[in-house]
């Protein structure tokens, strides 16, 4: 799961999560402009240069953008920008544009941050102009991010969901939601759906089509989530939707059926939850994979059932704790897999210590992808809930569809 940064990366405060815009609220006027001799600019040139200086964030502002902020020359072109955190003085590293009519920033802005720039601009005569402002960013109190997956250019499973949990709650998810575009190249129609207040999950009527491509345009800067609170991410992430991979697990057999593309790769021998630790059925979506994790039972409130430090080939289905995973401590004299329901809940295969051996666990470990599906059936438990990890699947089309905003 993708986490926002500064340095523009995917989204859910940076291109974390996303490369942000600006906020609506944020003036588009510079502090000092080519007309204006206020003592800065250098006596008669400023007073008749043509060029004009617009820098994005007004004079004195507060709740400026974090990503858009920047200097614009017309009838000129720049010949100088100072970018600095007011009160330290560190420098903040931009570039002007080739044709010398804009600068900006090199990284995404911190929020609550003050800052100061200055710049200075001539006319296709020489004469020079100048201006500055002194503003202050959007704070976090007064802003909310999503961290989002999946991430931009990766290449997930059918079943992968585009799924955003904001930091704050929010109460105009229209508006939110509204500024969240998905499409696919293979033309399905995509519908958002929300799960309370904070996540909005986003997918089509059926598993995404494989080999498609997948756009999402995140443009919540300066959107209005909640009351006096503001987005700021604003980023394009693509990704690829990659093989068809759905596994069906058998509680009845006991057995798995591996299914790429439509056709049998492998019949997998495993073990599901036993009588007191039922395995949830349904349709539930790879969403971690860890070649080697520690599975605490207090963690899911099993009391001391177990504590193993290194669980090989483990990949998480539902957020409260449902893994597929290898076994290395079963009972060599009696292997439960393909004959018993021996697990606290998960998904179990045969494996080794340290997962290095030829197994059934590290074979599905090595083939399958963040987004590929696993379907449990005939256990004797639930269906899972749509929100506990990926797995708004297990949801209607009508249903999902009646939880959007849009």
């Amino acid at each position: 799961m993708t986490t926002p940064d500064i340095s523009a990366r995917r989204t859910l405060g940076a291109c974390a999560v996303l490369a942000v815009g600006a906020l609506t609220l944020t003036a588009c006027g510079g502090g000092a402009d080519a007309g204006k001799d206020d003592g800065k600019a250098g006596g008669e040139s400023a007073k008749t240069s043509e060029a004009k200086i617009a820098i994005s964030a007004k004079d004195g502002s507060t709740g400026a953008s974090i990503n858009t902020t920047g200097v614009k020359v017309s009838d000129g072109e720049l010949t100088d920008v100072k970018m600095t955190v007011a009160g330290t003085g560190q420098s903040v590293p931009g570039f002007i544009s080739a044709n010398g009519g804009s600068w900006t920033p090199k990284e995404q802005l911190e929020r609550g941050t003050k800052y100061e720039i200055s710049a200075s601009a001539k006319d296709s005569d020489g004469r020079t102009t100048a201006a500055d402002s002194t503003f202050t960013t959007v704070s976090k109190a007064n802003s909310f991010i999503g961290t989002y997956t999946p991430d931009n250019g990766t290449t997930v499973g059918v079943g992968m969901p585009v799924s955003f949990n904001f930091d704050k709650v929010i109460s105009d998810k229209k508006a939110v939601q509204s500024h969240i575009t998905v499409s696919s190249s293979s033309g399905q129609k995509i519908v958002g759906h929300w799960f309370g207040s904070q996540r909005i999950d986003f997918r089509p009527e059926e598993y995404w089509k494989a080999g498609s491509k997948v756009t999402m345009k995140i443009d919540l800067d300066g959107v209005e989530g909640a009351n006096d609170v503001f987005g700021v991410q604003k980023k394009t992430v693509t990704f690829t939707i990659g093989r068809s991979q759905v596994s069906t697990v058998d509680a009845d057999t006991q057995t798995m059926t591996v299914v790429r593309d439509g056709k049998t790769l492998k019949k997998v021998p495993i073990s599901t939850g036993d009588a007191q630790n039922t395995t949830y059925n349904g349709q539930m979506v790879i969403s971690e994979k860890f070649p080697k994790l520690r599975m605490d039972s207090r963690t899911v409130g099993l009391d001391n059932a177990y504590d193993i430090p290194d669980v090989p080939h483990a990949m998480r289905l539902t957020q409260s704790g449902t893994f597929i995973h290898g076994n290395y401590w079963y009972n060599k004299g009696n292997p439960p897999f393909g004959r018993q329901a021996t697990s606290h809940g998960c998904v179990g295969l045969q494996d080794v210590q340290g997962g290095q051996g030829d197994t059934n666990a590290k074979w599905f470990y090595d083939n399958s992808v963040l987004g590929d599906v696993v379907i449990v059936k005939n256990s004797p438990d639930k269906t899972v809930s749509p929100d506990n990890g990926l797995n708004g699947w297990n949801m209607s089309w009508t249903e999902w569809a009646a939880g959007s905003a849009g």
